[in-house]
């Protein structure tokens, strides 16, 4: 069915405003971080990067940042290696038991941040553990599991089961099979689980805000800046996270169409 002209304009400008509302916001924050604001006016000849410059050289930035690759690459490790554990034994013992343990896996991913947030920070009052990095990423550890278990069990069902029986009939134990036979095919799996439990964890303020100690990551130092108001230099690193966000999606994106 062949939509009349005025139909298709209709659609079109809908779609046209959508992406207005959405980007627009995005792309003007963009446009203001390479300009100076004076009285909360745009000073039209100040166009540079100097504010970019400015971020690069604060300290307290650049720590943030390093606290926050730090949090999310153990966190990406942590869950990878949990997430196989799981989808490997959720795999292979079916039962009432692994209802539940997904159950389990899945429940500090669905529930709110500030549920799952309060209850790790009663967990680690409770055990004497001290606000830290470390309570950092076993807070995003668990908060990123869910995600990267269910990437790696989709792949992991969508194999042939003759594929572990051809490997033992060929004198494979259970090391060689994982390691020649299973994990080149969960390879492409594991990449993009990991990249996008990364961009979670580089993204997750919540959680973090409650379970975190003196150490600050860049999304907590991000809002901490935004208290005083907008200005060039929040435009700047909103801009540089909005990049490496993008980045990572792209990413993503090209893993997930291999």
């Amino acid at each position: 069915m062949i939509l009349p002209w005025y139909a298709r304009l209709g659609l079109r400008t809908v779609a046209a405003l959508a992406l207005v509302i959405l980007y627009g916001p995005l792309l003007l924050t963009v446009f203001l971080s390479f300009f100076d604001l004076r009285r909360g006016e745009v000073v039209w000849d100040s166009f540079g990067l100097h504010w970019y410059a400015v971020r690069a050289h604060n300290r307290g930035i650049v720590e943030a940042l390093g606290n926050t690759l730090l949090v999310g690459a153990a966190a990406v490790v942590l869950s990878l290696l949990l997430g196989l554990l799981i989808a490997f034994w959720y795999h292979a013992h079916p039962g009432r038991a692994r209802a539940a343990l997904q159950a389990i896996v899945f429940l500090p991913f669905v529930l709110p941040p500030i549920v799952t947030g309060l209850s790790l920070l009663i967990f680690f009052r409770e055990a004497g553990i001290p606000r830290s990095l470390l309570t950092v990423t076993i807070g995003h550890t668990v908060f990123v599991l869910a995600l990267v278990y269910q990437i790696v069990l989709a792949r992991l069902q969508s194999l042939s089961p003759s594929l572990v029986e051809a490997s033992y009939d060929l004198g494979a134990n259970a090391v060689q099979t994982f390691r020649h036979v299973l994990l080149p095919h969960l390879a492409t799996a594991m990449a993009t689980a990991a990249i996008l439990a990364f961009a979670l964890s580089f993204d997750e303020t919540l959680i973090t805000l409650l379970v975190t100690g003196t150490a600050s990551t860049l999304p907590l130092r991000l809002w901490g800046m935004m208290r005083t108001g907008f200005t060039p230099d929040i435009n700047a690193l909103v801009t540089l996270i909005l990049l490496g966000s993008a980045l990572v999606c792209v990413a993503a994106a090209r893993l997930i169409r291999v």
